[in-house]
C-alpha cells in the first residue's frame, strides 16, 4: 500500500467512513418506509423479504469479495461495491412492483457484501497496530450512530417526502466516497499468476444461501418439518460439506481454512458467532417486553433501547484504546462480561419493573457490544499478514451476519414453543399464541378481557424470561471462549508465521 502522507490518510479515512454510513445506515433506514411500501404496491407477504433479500446476499457475497480484494486489490473491489450499492439503491427507487424491489435489494446488499469488509480492511491496511486500534473503533461507532439516526431520518422521509427518496438520500455519499478512494488510495501493483476458485464460489454462494433462507423463513413462512425446508436445509448441508471439501485442495481458497488454525482467530470466530446473535435478540425482544408484556408504548420502548447503540459508540472508542494497553483477551472478556450481566440482569425483571433499570441494562450491553466489535476486528487484521487481511476481516463480518441469522430463527422457535406450552397450563382453551399478536395492538388489546389478556401476558412474560436465560448462557458460553484468546495485542508479522506453518 503505498501512501504519500498523514493528510491523504485522513482523506481515504473519510471516504471510508462515507462508504460505511452508507452501507450502514441503509439497514435502518429502510424500517420507517417499509408499510408505505408494502401499501403502494399492495404486497404485504414480501414485505419481510425487502430486508430478508439485502441480508442473505450480503452475507453470501462478504468472504467472497474478502478474498477477491487480496488476490486484486482494495481499491478496484471497493469502487465496485460501492458502484454496484449505488445502482441498487436507485433501482430500487424507481422500481414498479414488489418483485422488482426485493430483487434490487438484493443487488444492493451484493454491493454491501463488498464495501463492509473491504472498508475495515483498508483501516487494516493503512495504519499502524497502535492507530488501527483508535481508528477502528471510530469506524465502529459509525454502525452505532447509523442505528439512532436512520429510524428517525427514515420515518421523516417517508411523512415529508415520498419512501423512494429513502433509497435516493445516499447517492451523494456514495459518490463522494468513490471520489476519495480513487484519488487518494494507492495500491502496490503486484503482478502475480492466480487460479480464482470458480466452483467453490459457486458452492459456497448456493450452500450458504440454502443454509440461510432456511433460517430465515424456518418457523415463519414454512414450518420446520415443511419437507420444502428439511430439503433445502439438507441441501446446504451437502453442497456446504462439498465447499469444504474443495477449499482443501485448491490452491487459492475463497475460505482459506488455515486461518481457523490461528488460535486467536479460531476463537474469536466462535465468540464472536453467539454473541452476534444476541445483537439481534435484545433489538427484537426487548421492544416485546416492553409492549407487550408491561404495556407500554411503541415510542416508549425505542427510548429504553436506544442505550444500546449509545453505549456501542463509547465502547467501540473505548475498547480501541483499551486493547492497546491491555491486550485483546482481557478487552474482550471484558466486554463479554458486560454484556453476560446485561443479559443476566434482563432475566431477573418481571412484569411491572421499573424502566430505569431497563434502560441501564441496555446500555450495559451496548458498551459491551462495542468492545468486542472492536476487538474481534482488530484480532481479525491482526492476527495475518496483508495477502490474508481481507479474507480474515470478511470471515469476521460474515460471522455477524450467520449469527445474526441463527439467532433470529432460534429465538423465534424458542419463544413461539415456549408461549405454546405456557398457555396450555394456563388456560382451558380458546386462547392461541396467534392471539398474543392482539397485546400489541391497541384497538385489538382494548377488546380482551381481562382474563384473556392476564393469561397472555403472563404466557408471554414467561416466555421472553426463558428466553432471556437461554441469551444469558449464551453470552457466558461466548465468555468462557474468550478465555482461549491469547494475552496482548496481537502482532500481524508473528501470526502470520504461525499462519503458514498451519497451512
Amino acid at each position: 500500500m503505498m501512501l504519500r502522507g498523514t493528510s491523504e490518510r485522513g482523506l481515504i479515512l473519510t471516504g471510508v467512513l462515507l462508504a460505511t454510513f452508507l452501507a450502514a445506515i441503509e439497514g435502518t433506514v429502510t424500517g420507517p418506509a417499509g408499510p408505505a411500501i408494502a401499501g403502494d404496491f399492495k404486497g404485504m407477504q414480501w414485505l419481510s423479504w425487502i430486508f430478508t433479500a439485502y441480508l442473505l446476499a450480503m452475507a453470501v457475497t462478504t468472504p467472497i469479495f474478502g478474498k477477491i480484494s487480496d488476490l486484486f486489490g482494495r481499491k478496484p473491489v471497493f469502487l465496485g461495491g460501492t458502484a454496484v450499492f449505488l445502482a441498487g439503491s436507485l433501482l430500487c427507487a424507481v422500481s414498479q412492483s414488489m418483485e422488482q424491489l426485493v430483487a434490487f435489494r438484493a443487488l444492493q446488499g451484493m454491493g454491501a457484501g463488498a464495501l463492509i469488509p473491504v472498508t475495515f480492511t483498508i483501516i487494516g491496511d493503512i495504519y499502524s497496530i497502535e492507530e488501527r486500534a483508535k481508528t477502528q473503533g471510530m469506524l465502529s461507532s459509525v454502525w452505532g450512530i447509523s442505528s439512532l439516526v436512520g429510524p428517525l431520518l427514515g420515518g421523516y422521509v417517508v411523512d415529508y417526502l415520498s419512501w423512494r427518496w429513502v433509497f435516493v438520500f445516499n447517492l451523494p455519499f456514495g459518490l463522494l466516497a468513490i471520489v476519495f478512494i480513487a484519488r487518494y488510495l494507492k495500491e502496490d501493483r503486484i503482478r502475480r499468476k492466480t487460479e480464482i476458485d470458480i466452483f467453490g464460489v459457486l458452492l459456497f454462494a448456493a450452500g450458504m444461501g440454502a443454509l440461510l433462507f432456511g433460517l430465515s423463513t424456518g418457523g415463519q413462512n414454512f414450518s420446520w418439518n415443511s419437507p420444502l425446508l428439511i430439503a433445502t436445509l439438507a441441501a446446504s448441508v451437502l453442497l456446504l460439506a462439498a465447499f469444504w471439501a474443495v477449499e482443501r485442495r485448491v490452491l487459492e481458497p475463497m475460505l482459506p481454512l488455515g486461518l481457523f488454525r490461528v488460535r486467536n482467530i479460531a476463537f474469536s470466530t466462535g465468540s464472536n458467532l453467539l454473541i452476534s446473535t444476541l445483537v439481534i435478540g435484545l433489538s427484537t425482544y426487548v421492544p416485546l417486553w416492553v409492549q407487550g408484556v408491561n404495556g407500554g408504548s411503541a415510542a416508549l420502548s425505542g427510548l429504553l433501547i436506544a442505550p444500546l447503540s449509545v453505549g456501542w459508540i463509547f465502547g467501540s472508542v473505548a475498547g480501541g484504546r483499551l486493547i492497546l494497553r491491555a491486550g485483546s483477551r482481557r478487552t474482550a472478556m471484558l466486554g463479554l462480561a458486560l454484556i453476560f450481566a446485561g443479559a443476566l440482569g434482563l432475566a431477573l425483571l418481571s412484569r411491572g419493573s421499573h424502566s430505569l433499570p431497563l434502560l441501564a441494562l441496555m446500555l450495559l450491553c451496548g458498551i459491551g457490544f462495542g468492545y468486542c466489535s472492536t476487538v474481534f476486528t482488530i484480532i481479525a487484521q491482526s492476527s495475518v499478514g496483508h495477502s490474508m487481511r481481507g479474507a480474515s476481516t470478511a470471515l469476521n463480518t460474515f460471522t455477524r451476519s450467520l449469527g445474526q441469522t441463527v439467532g433470529v430463527a432460534v429465538f423465534g422457535s424458542w419463544l413461539n414453543l415456549r408461549i405454546d406450552q405456557l398457555l396450555k397450563g394456563l388456560s382451558s382453551g380458546g386462547i392461541t399464541g396467534e392471539d398474543i399478536n392482539k397485546l400489541l395492538d391497541p384497538q385489538a388489546g382494548a377488546e380482551l378481557s381481562g382474563t384473556a389478556g392476564g393469561v397472555l401476558r403472563t404466557a408471554l412474560e414467561g416466555g421472553l424470561h426463558s428466553l432471556f436465560i437461554v441469551m444469558a448462557v449464551i453470552a457466558a458460553l461466548s465468555l468462557l471462549i474468550s478465555a482461549g484468546l491469547r494475552s496482548g495485542v496481537p502482532v500481524a508479522e508473528q501470526e502470520s508465521i504461525a499462519f503458514k506453518k498451519a497451512q
